[in-house]
């Protein structure tokens, strides 16, 4: 098939175009490198198959495909809360164009939407039911608002102009390629610990998270489009960990003796955070295979490489998302 990965630059981007491509599939990558790297996709460059674009989505665009994989915005608060303007319109234009372009060529598409539609839980695990608990002007309502209307766009073309759509809701995913400096906890944990600064932990470090691997999420994606279920589905790895405990575990993997800092929780962190993936398992056959402990070793290889090639910044400070 002929594929569009919008945002296919990005972190979990770049690896499902590493799977598509290994399948044999045509993939056009569309990314405006906000957050996107062209070394993440520097081994397809010159494949036959593959086509690189620099295109911001906010902007309409004509290609004909059979898929559109729909992941472009910045998904960690330091970069969508540096331009929030810009954040919701790539969630609401962004994903009009999109949905615009999929509806012409009758492509199916798939919208990366994410956990943060539920807010501050109140109830927990969080499944798909669950309406949510989102402060509508927040400092993280540019994000969490931006994707809750991009759902509500997906649904309303596929009921009125029966657009072929499947909407994925990740919980916190992790791996190789992630930004150094995008403020997200496992990076930034990772970063400061190679670094030798100390690990910062908001609040007592108490808030939970749950840690998906890049890989199993992108397998999640792909089940997702190619089976026969709308969604939205849930996609993350239903094992909870406390930030603190997170902290101590990347502190044992690489500096025992690295110091924890604890500062002022941000403004709406949500407390809870952990999917009920009862949906995925019925539906795609689909659970996380990669322990966390397996999972930060590989992230924290890829760092390491990258830290002796010298091309980690100093990290910014991270929460919790």
């Amino acid at each position: 098939m002929r594929i569009l990965v919008t945002g296919g630059a990005g972190f979990i981007g770049s690896h499902l175009i590493d799977r598509l491509m290994t399948e044999g599939h045509e993939v056009i990558c569309l990314d405006n490198f906000y957050t996107g790297r062209k070394t993440n996709v520097l081994n397809w460059i010159d494949h036959p198959y593959f086509e690189l674009i620099r295109h911001d989505i906010t902007e309409p665009i004509r290609l004909e495909v059979d898929q559109v994989y729909h992941l472009a915005c910045p998904a960690s608060p330091v970069h969508y809360q540096f331009n929030p303007v810009k954040t919701i319109k790539t969630n609401v234009m962004g994903t009009l164009n999109m949905l615009g372009l999929a509806k012409r060529v009758k492509a199916r598409i798939l919208l990366a939407s994410t956990s943060e539609v539920y807010g501050d839980p109140e109830v927990h695990p969080q499944a798909e039911g669950y309406w949510g608990n989102v402060n509508p002007i927040g400092i993280r309502s540019c994000y969490d608002e931006g994707k809750r209307v991009a759902e509500t766009l997906m649904f309303d073309y596929h009921r009125q102009n029966d657009v072929d759509i499947r909407v994925a809701r990740i919980f916190n995913t992790y791996g190789p390629r992630m930004l150094e400096n995008d403020g997200r906890v496992v990076s930034n944990f990772v970063v400061q610990a190679l670094r030798g600064i100390p690990l910062t932990v908001y609040g007592q470090g108490q808030q939970t998270r749950s840690f998906c691997y890049v890989s199993d999420l992108v397998d999640g994606l792909m089940r997702l489009m190619n089976g026969n279920h709308v969604g939205p589905i849930n996609l993350g790895n239903p094992q909870e960990y406390t930030i603190l405990e997170l902290a101590q575990m990347v502190q044992r993997m690489i500096n025992p003796e690295a110091a924890i800092r604890f500062e002022p929780l941000p403004q709406d962190d949500p407390r809870r955070r952990r999917p009920d993936i009862t949906k995925a398992q019925q539906l795609l056959g689909w659970e996380p295979q990669v322990p966390v402990q397996t999972g930060l070793f590989h992230t924290i290889e890829d760092f390491r490489t990258r830290l002796e090639l010298g091309g980690v910044t100093t990290p910014l400070d991270p929460v919790s998302l």
